[in-house]
């Protein structure tokens, strides 16, 4: 039994087990930093039926655990799994997990999400039971599992095994908040104390997210510029209220990126690696990107744009959509690749049909293209409305992609925008398919310039967001808390 504190991560997704965004990439990375950092960490997480393993074996650890809900109450399996020394708990259930997708389809969420997850909620935190010691911390992520801070402040209150645990909620999307009929409360088991507007009451609906919100002893999210954004009527998703009432417990944190995995000198997925100081291998890249979907091979002497990302209005698809026409006029290949909205999907089909050869989309994911796309492209596109903090500019950086970004959230944090002194990319108002054509029409005109364009690629090459910054940070909040953490 360890004398350490243990920090116990609740997550609906964690890399390389499962994934649909960049959630996973967090859970895939802060928790094995925190551990090598001398924090004793663990994850729990969904046994989803379509589960990667990752290379990584998963055992059964218990085949009936005792879960207080629904009513009769039902049993969890838990499976484990030891990821970059980081033991993950999987919760499982087939009726609730053993599905195709881990959320919804193309018809729309499944409608008993607020059911599975609150039985996982639940269930994670019957887990800790069975574990050598409570978790001084349990550290929440999203909505899919911010019910178990909620509980977890009704709780200490009647069980003296929860009497000391300390809560952290982190907000990765505001956008999505776990909002249900106000008859699902009645069944979730929180008291009648938790249904007002201070609580998991919602404009008359039982919203999780704003349960956790409500009662977590610190809320945390993904960047400092999203932290101050979410407290406005603009971007807070109707929780302004209650984040401007939780400011001083409110911290913004920008996520890191994980170079093992995204790092041109070391790419597993490149035909050919590379570094700021020999660009060969990007050339490389960039004639293999090409052939991969089948462009003009006239492009290779043109700027090639690329976006990687949902097909959704959140990720300004559409504003690129709009501009696409503007962009083959002038001569430049762009790459698309991503999935969501069928009405998007369509219209960038309907686009490539009339622009062979210079643009060219692929419906869906792979993590090999995304890094084919990284590396091969020269400008990176990320037209978002909102972004939390957003990994994919963090990763262009790094593979000398300059990124022309909305300037918003996470994108503010990252992203030096020229003019600047230091410059590492370009930004433009959110939401304006002009000031967006305008910010990639000044890029293309430096693109012309060797001499100043190098210079932005190599500053942006050595811009550096590891998640040893962004652990420093998590534990300064647990500090806050009043746990103690090792020396970092």
């Amino acid at each position: 039994m360890s004398d350490r504190p243990l920090v116990l991560h609740v997550t609906s997704e964690i890399y390389p087990f499962s994934k649909t965004g960049g959630l996973a990439d967090v859970l895939g990375a802060l928790p094995p930093t925190l551990a090598r950092k001398g924090v004793d960490v663990a994850v729990v997480t969904p046994f989803y039926g379509r589960l990667a393993t990752g290379g990584y074996p998963i055992h059964l650890l218990h085949s009936d655990v005792p879960v207080g809900f629904p009513w009769p109450p039902i049993t969890a399996e838990v499976y484990s799994a030891e990821y970059q020394g980081v033991p993950v708990y999987f919760i499982g259930r087939g009726e609730y997990f053993d599905r195709r997708f881990y959320y919804n389809t193309h018809k729309g969420d499944y409608f008993d999400n607020c059911e599975r997850f609150v039985f996982f909620c639940r269930a994670a935190l019957e887990w800790c039971k069975y574990l050598d010691r409570p978790p001084a911390i349990v550290h929440a992520h999203d909505w899919q599992a911010a019910m178990t801070v909620a509980y977890l402040h009704f709780w200490r209150q009647m069980d003296p095994f929860w009497k000391d645990v300390k809560t952290v909620l982190t907000i990765h999307n505001l956008a999505f908040q776990g909002r249900y009929s106000s008859r699902l409360f009645w069944e979730s088991g929180l008291p009648t104390d938790a249904w007002n507007m201070d609580g998991a009451e919602f404009w008359g609906d039982f919203n999780m997210l704003k349960a956790g919100i409500a009662y977590a002893d610190s809320v945390t999210t993904v960047s400092p510029s999203y932290a101050l954004e979410i407290q406005t009527p603009e971007f807070g998703c109707g929780l302004d209220g209650i984040l401007r009432h939780r400011s001083e417990r409110l911290t913004g944190i920008i996520n890191g990126a994980d170079y093992d995995v995204w790092d041109p000198s070391s790419d597993k997925f490149l035909p050919h690696v590379y570094d700021s100081a020999n660009m060969k291998g990007k050339r490389i890249c960039k004639e293999h990107l090409l052939r991969e979907y089948c462009m003009d091979p006239v492009v290779a002497q043109r700027p090639l744009l690329g976006f990687i990302g949902r097909l959704r209005r959140q990720k300004g698809i559409d504003l690129l959509i709009e501009i696409l026409p503007a962009l083959m006029k002038i001569g430049v290949g762009v790459v698309v690749l991503g999935e969501g909205n069928l009405e998007f999907e369509a219209q960038l089909m309907e686009l490539m049909e009339r622009y062979p050869g210079r643009l060219a989309a692929r419906i869906g994911y792979t993590e090999e293209l995304a890094h084919y796309i990284q590396a091969g492209t020269d400008i990176f596109l990320m037209p978002s409305r909102y972004e939390p903090c957003g990994l994919t500019q963090m990763y262009s950086l790094r593979f000398g992609t300059v990124p022309v970004a909305s300037s918003v959230g996470g994108l503010r944090d990252t992203i030096v925008p020229h003019p600047r002194f230091g410059s590492t990319g370009f930004t433009f108002t959110a939401g304006d398919p002009s000031s967006f054509l305008r910010s990639i029409m000044e890029a293309l005109a430096i693109w012309e310039k060797p001499g100043v364009w190098n210079r932005i690629r190599s500053r942006a090459m050595q811009a550096s967001f590891s998640w040893e910054d962004s652990a420093r940070g998590y534990m300064d909040v647990y500090r806050e808390l009043g746990v103690s953490m090792p020396d970092a």
